[in-house]
């Protein structure tokens, strides 16, 4: 067994930091390193407030007694930070505006949650002036040094977030994510940037930007480790207006698929400001999925960009609404740069949003066949880093083209998560993000594991290496239903992604035995061209495919299939299993038995046309 890490040392991953408890490593002896840490880093924008160091080593002190009384702490001893939009009772709240400091009486529902299972908070973070800007500059309490280089920013609006994870600081941190705010820190400090399905994390507890699209975000070393957090923090929320329970069968992480599709944007409308090596990055991670069982689609990326850019667009009115008070009140309170961006939002009118909302919704009706096709888009988080020489010129420009990559996704109604990428020859970080449906989180995380595995970086701005392949937590053992499929839900069918999100494993090829005909059903309202398989004696052996499913997924799975198709008891060559069978209502179905399949009678119909 190799020797452990001297205390001063130790990388604040989940893994190495179970096993340094496991070991006798008292929570507090942690704890009172990282007060260390944290002088020793002698960069105070890091934080806005802090907590008392004896409050702080007096809960980690507490921690053996909780777990001692039976208390289930999936989170035990792990170091975290927020960023100062969220609320912390005892500490104030500034949304980085001194004159908005106030000290409420609740703690956010994220931050409960994470105390409730044995994390132990540090502080709050700097960030862009009420979590507007993608830059980390907008604060009248400083700018966060960027670990890998003082001269460049280090993204925002979570700055402080990011940069405490990745100088060792926190095994964690909260941030948030209306534009990209959870996303671009990340890249630009070498971690992980998981950003969730909307609604899925409760906001309440947190200063809006824009209600209908913010999100809590999570900042890790590890994307194993920004899904524990996932977990624990997620969950229907009544006091958020805007929160959503997960379907049945939803987790934080499923396994990585051996075989899956993503796109990229075409080549045409990829654009790195000049930045050759960032585009090689990128290059590289779509390398690494592909070598991964990925195969690539480039795709007009062009509607993406277009909803990006109605964010800032006739949306910003709703940035707007969440501080119009503060903004006739207090406006030489605000950054000047945060309160240009803020007061565009008098200058739309309500027919102008409500043309922006249509318009949102044509493009987003546009977009959602790629869904079918496609397991998620594979995007650069940002352009290219700047400098803060750079920023201060060109403040709102160079925030805008930071923002092609991620503003499109709360609008559209997407999960991402940003990966590490490599670094260029200055020893800059890149990264890149995937991105899927809401509740596809579980499959994002999988995938971004493997590529971030693949990639094998350092931790952060930390020398330390990826924990071993080994070390990876599991996703949690649930009983599984295997159920054999004929059309729709195949792989790369329609309504294979349902399928995906709900934890689906592809298991195997399948035929049934000869004693089944094959209908053509007609499409109807919301649901796609399907085949029906019917018992027959003058049957045909049917092609089709076995999928394993969390069986607490299959009461949704099964409040999916429109009639006249259900599951029931279907007879393949090598013995019984469950499957889709039609229940009859086929009058005027086209029998398509002769192809033997739906994939070769779709390749004949498309031929022919």
């Amino acid at each position: 067994m190799a020797a452990a890490a001297p205390l001063e040392t130790l990388s604040l991953d989940f893994h190495r930091l179970a096993a340094a408890y496991a070991a006798g490593l008292a929570p507090e002896a942690l704890l009172a390193e990282l007060l260390r840490r944290i002088e020793a880093a002698a960069d105070p924008a890091i934080w806005i407030s802090r907590r008392p160091p004896a409050e702080i080593l007096a809960e980690a002190a507490r921690l053996p007694g909780r777990r001692a009384a039976g208390e289930v702490l999936p989170l035990y001893g792990l170091p975290f930070a927020v960023k100062d939009n969220l609320d912390v009772a005892g500490l104030p709240t500034t949304a980085a505006c001194p004159d908005f400091s106030h000290y409420p009486a609740e703690t956010a529902a994220a931050v409960a949650r994470l105390s409730a299972a044995g994390a132990v908070l540090l502080g709050k973070t700097n960030l862009d002036q009420f979590a507007t800007g993608l830059v980390g500059t907008r604060s009248p309490y400083g700018v966060p040094r960027n670990p890998f280089d003082a001269r460049m920013i280090p993204g925002g609006s979570s700055s402080g977030s990011a940069v405490a994870v990745a100088r060792g600081l926190a095994s964690f941190s909260l941030g948030t994510d209306t534009a990209g705010s959870g996303r671009i820190p990340a890249a630009f400090n070498n971690i992980v940037g998981l950003k969730p399905s909307r609604g899925l994390v409760s906001n309440h507890g947190m200063v809006p930007a824009c209600r209908s699209l913010d999100c809590v975000s999570v900042f890790a070393l590890t994307v194993e480790d920004a899904a524990a957090v996932a977990a624990v923090i997620a969950g229907f929320d009544p006091r958020d207006a805007w929160s959503r329970a997960a379907p049945a069968g939803f987790a934080s992480r499923v396994p990585a698929p051996r075989r899956f599709r993503f796109a990229i944007p075409r080549a045409a409308d990829r654009d790195f400001l000049g930045d050759a090596e960032g585009e090689a990055l990128f290059q590289a991670s779509i390398a690494r999925l592909t070598a991964l069982g990925g195969i690539v689609e480039e795709i007009d990326f062009a509607p993406f960009q277009e909803v990006a850019r109605l964010l800032y667009g006739p949306f910003v009115a709703e940035r707007t609404h969440a501080l119009r008070e503060w903004l006739a009140e207090r406006p030489d309170s605000l950054h000047p740069v945060t309160q240009a961006i803020i007061a565009k939002g008098h200058a739309y009118s309500g027919l102008d949003i409500l043309d922006a909302r249509q318009r949102l919704q044509a493009l987003a009706q546009a977009i959602l066949p790629l869904w079918s096709r496609i397991d998620c888009l594979v995007v650069p988080t940002a352009p290219r880093g700047f400098t803060l020489d750079e920023l201060a010129a060109e403040p709102i420009g160079h925030n805008t083209a930071l923002g092609r990559y991620t503003n499109f996704a709360n609008l559209l109604d997407l999960a991402a998560l940003a990966v590490p990428g490599g670094f260029d020859a200055a020893g800059f970080p890149a990264g890149v993000t995937l991105l899927a449906p809401a509740f596809h989180d579980g499959l994002l995380a999988g995938l971004g594991a493997a590529l971030q595995r693949a990639a094998g970086l350092p931790l952060g701005a930390t020398s330390a290496p990826l924990p071993p392949a080994a070390a990876a937590p599991p996703p949690a053992i649930q009983p599984m239903v295997e159920i054999a499929v004929f059309g729709a839900h195949l792989d790369g069918e329609p309504l294979n992604p349902a399928l995906r999100a709900l934890g689906g494993v592809l298991r195997r090829a399948c035929r049934t035995a000869p004693c089944y005909r094959l209908l053509a059903l007609p499409p109807g309202p919301g649901v796609p061209a399907r085949p029906g398989l019917l018992p027959a004696r003058d049957g045909v052996a049917v092609d089709g495919e076995v999928w394993a499913l969390p069986a607490a997924a299959l009461a949704a799975f099964l409040a999916g299939i429109a009639a006249p198709l259900g599951l029931g008891p279907v007879r393949l060559e090598d013995g019984p299993a469950l499957g889709f069978i039609c229940e009859g209502g086929v009058e005027g179905a086209a029998d398509i038995s002769a192809h033997g399949g739906w994939r070769a009678y779709r390749a004949a119909t498309t031929a022919a046309a």
